[in-house]
């Protein structure tokens, strides 16, 4: 359905490239396949000026307010990304959503017919699912209502059977 115009940094957004990276991820992207290469890119290109010791070290020790490593309630180590590396990827997590916003606003200002036709042909499409959730929701919560005002009417009745016991010491 495409016109033609659509910018290729979009489209190539949109086409999976069969890689499935694991690791350490930093906004579910590969810390060590594709952060860090592309961090040493853009300093080799003098885009970024990360630290080399962020890109040679950079997961870190997590540490309490007392200096002692941190450890999770699991009892994992804790290890942190290296500040410049968090920073600069918040930066593009940050910079990417407002490009996704800038191109939406300016496909529905250009197509505002066609912005507007893939909008209502998607409720359309969406309002038997949503009605079906909605109808399963309520089934659920008046199933769950029903157990818990029986549970409860147990508990009632038990109490009203019980007798008093004299105890002694």
């Amino acid at each position: 359905m495409s016109n033609g115009t659509t910018p290729n940094y979009i489209k190539s957004l949109l086409v999976p490239n069969g890689k499935k990276p694991a690791g350490r991820r930093v906004w579910s992207i590969d810390l060590e396949s594709i952060w860090l290469p592309f961090f040493t890119a853009t300093n080799t290109m003098g885009d970024t000026a990360i630290p080399s010791d962020a890109l040679g070290a950079p997961l870190r020790l997590g540490y309490n307010q007392d200096g002692s490593v941190k450890f999770s309630k699991t009892g994992r180590v804790v290890l942190k990304v290296a500040k410049d590396i968090a920073d600069s990827v918040r930066l593009i997590r940050e910079n990417f959503a407002v490009g996704l916003q800038v191109y939406a606003t300016q496909v529905s200002a250009d197509n505002p017919d066609g912005y507007k036709a893939q909008l209502d042909m998607a409720k359309e499409a969406g309002e038997p699912i949503r009605t079906k959730d909605n109808t399963n929701l309520n089934k659920a919560i008046a199933q769950q209502m029903a157990e818990a005002m029986a549970e409860a009417h147990k508990v009632k009745e038990g109490k009203g059977k019980r007798e008093r016991q004299l105890v002694t010491a």
